[in-house]
């Protein structure tokens, strides 16, 4: 499920900012060429989506990321792959384009995947 610009920008504030939620008026302060009427339609387009979670601190909604802007990101390139003809071409694709660093954490990770459970 992919984002438009603002829903981006509005994702953006809430994943730079995971310790807490946030006021649809403090992300709309830290948007200042945004009306906060505009961040507020955002917001709850987003909820709607389920990237949002919102909640009430006494009259005020409050708003956090559902998930880490790395989860997200892992879903949507899940998301492509399923929609792929030939998976095993694109893996192997993805793998040719990756810096040796890169490679290096993607092996850890199968690795670690594999890895018997205690």
């Amino acid at each position: 499920m992919g984002l438009g610009q603002l829903e981006r920008r509005v994702m953006g504030v809430l994943w730079d900012c995971p310790e807490r939620s946030l006021s649809g008026r403090e992300i709309a302060d830290r948007l200042p060429d945004r009306a906060y009427t505009t961040v507020l339609t955002i917001l709850e387009r987003l909820r709607r989506k389920k990237l949002v979670e919102r909640s009430n601190e006494g009259k005020v909604h409050t708003f956090r990321a559902a998930a880490s802007r790395e989860s997200y990101t892992a879903s949507l390139m899940l998301e492509e792959l399923g929609s792929a003809e030939d998976r095993n071409a694109v893996l192997v694709r993805f793998a040719q384009t990756v810096s040796p660093d890169e490679a290096q954490i993607l092996r850890q990770a199968l690795d670690a995947s594999r890895a018997p459970v205690p």
